[in-house]
């Protein structure tokens, strides 16, 4: 989704084949790929408000133009992920959602407080981000039967998100960001967990996950700071 929420995108349940050393390893290197995958993003949201060459991207074509690129690069990173090419790949992603970011955050930049509702949903998101990687960190349940509720609930999110921007429904766009945010912090909890139990060994394949989880969950946030606190001059 461009205007709204584009939802793409473990316990003691996945064993214990890595060492602890190796589980931390492979967080510490997510997380270094995870902040730097924000470099692209900024410089495609910039790129994209800079240029407006996202503007003309509304309802089919602009979701055909995302799902078609989203969806196609995130293949890419599956297949590259174990080669050289895995990490200039992800960083192409992330730029590519950057600039489809860049039509709202252009709209929220419309408001006369648009820098405050742009870092205050930034601050939210690494609140909500904080949160669920402190949540990961203590529980000792296994979280991996959580995977397929939520899987279902993003299909139902993102059957509900492509009929609302042919809608066009405001209620409906809020409705569409409010249920992103509790999937997608939920997603974020379990994928943290997922790492931290050794269910992920790649940190490119674990970067995408948390990135998409990231990216829904900030997109969405900006979207409801708009509707309720967008002040026009």
């Amino acid at each position: 989704m461009i205007d709204q929420v584009q939802p793409i995108g473990q316990g003691a349940g996945y064993g214990y084949a890595l060492s602890q050393e190796q589980r931390n390893k492979v967080m510490r290197n997510t997380y270094w790929l995870l902040a730097l995958s924000l470099v692209p993003t900024v410089l495609g949201a910039w790129l994209g408000v800079a240029t407006g060459i996202t503007r003309s991207l509304t309802g089919g074509m602009g979701l055909m133009v995302f799902m078609v690129g989203a969806f196609g690069l995130m293949f890419a990173v599956e297949k590259t992920k174990n080669s050289a090419a895995g990490v200039p790949i992800l960083l192409g992603f992330t730029f590519f959602m950057g600039l489809m970011l860049s039509r709202m955050i252009a709209a929220i930049l419309g408001f006369k407080n648009g820098p405050e509702l742009i870092m205050t949903a930034f601050g939210g998101t690494a609140g909500v981000f904080f949160v669920m990687a402190s949540l990961a960190s203590v529980i000792k349940r296994d979280l991996s039967g959580l995977g397929k509720w939520l899987f279902v609930g993003a299909v139902v999110l993102m059957i509900g998100a492509v009929i609302n921007i042919f809608v066009g429904s405001t209620a409906g766009m809020m409705a569409v960001s409010v249920a992103a945010i509790g999937i997608f912090s939920a997603f974020m909890l379990y994928d943290l967990k997922r790492i931290l139990d050794g269910g992920e060994t790649n940190y490119i394949s674990a970067t995408l996950a948390l990135y998409l989880d990231l990216f829904n969950v900030f997109q969405s946030l900006l979207a409801l700071l708009g509707i309720f606190g967008g002040q026009r001059d």
